[in-house]
């Protein structure tokens, strides 16, 4: 089954890349590595989750947030590739939560983009990970996420 294929069949849609706010691009291949750039949770063109967690966005919320920016990465990655069947494996994906003050579950939040990764991949979307807590996030977003990927 193609990746594409799969991902319909969990219900999920690559939307169009987003465009660059700055001074960079959406991913960057070199070599057998993908880079993406950090992408929000943005849906529609509309960011789907802002402010601090848990405090603004609860924690259920976030980890949709965190999935919806991992689909986002995907695309960016498409982007490039072309196609997400050259994707030989997630490789490492970081995720930046904006947090509350006293708030420690940046893991709980980064297991909505992991586990949609693993759906979509399988053992090929097990990947290592950072999750990150921070004091603020580009437009207020509740998360933000990259990821590194290797492509056959």
């Amino acid at each position: 089954m193609t990746i594409e294929a799969k991902l319909k069949e969990l219900g999920l849609e690559l939307p169009a890349p987003a465009a660059p706010v700055g001074s960079y691009v959406a991913a960057v291949r070199s070599g057998q590595l993908l880079f993406t750039a950090g992408q929000l949770p943005t849906r529609d063109g509309k960011l789907i989750a802002v402010g601090k967690v848990p405090t603004e966005v609860s924690l259920e919320q976030a980890q949709a947030a965190a999935r919806q920016a991992a689909i986002n990465a995907l695309s960016a990655a498409k982007s490039v590739l072309g196609s997400l069947d050259k994707v030989a494996r997630i490789v490492r994906m970081n995720v930046f939560v904006n947090s509350a003050a006293g708030f420690t579950d940046q893991a709980k939040v980064a297991n909505g983009a992991s586990e949609m990764l693993v759906e979509v991949f399988g053992d090929a979307g097990r990947h290592t990970r950072c999750a990150i807590g921070a004091a603020q996030l580009p437009l207020n977003a509740a998360v933000e996420v990259d990821m590194v990927l290797e492509t056959a």
